[in-house]
């Protein structure tokens, strides 16, 4: 049972560590989320909620109008931007959440 539990803690920190170099993470969110049922469609419209402290009429509607991306809604939302820049913005930084923000010379909340 201890060696069960040591690999799954090694498993789960390789795992965790490998999506947050890939940008799939922002804060301790995980916003690479396909919304691809009801179930998911709400728990990223949660996602943006947390991210960005934005009601959830807001960050439903701000979701719809980035095509269902959570990262180009928490981006729109935080930075107040359009889609299109965020799509730019994201693009120029690997799909890093935080970067874009960044390069809006926007604080991250």
């Amino acid at each position: 049972m201890k060696a069960g539990t040591a690999q799954k803690m090694i498993l789960n920190m390789l795992t965790t560590t490998a999506m947050i170099r890939l940008g799939k993470v922002y804060s301790n969110l995980m916003v690479d989320v396909q919304a691809t049922n009801h179930k998911l469609r709400d728990r990223a419209i949660r996602i943006v909620m947390l991210a960005t402290g934005a009601c959830r009429d807001e960050s439903e509607k701000t979701l719809s109008d980035a095509g269902g991306s959570v990262k180009k809604a928490i981006v729109m939302l935080i930075a107040n931007i359009p889609v299109t820049e965020a799509e730019h913005l994201l693009q120029q930084t690997g799909g890093f959440v935080a970067k874009a923000i960044q390069r809006t010379g926007m604080r991250e909340k």
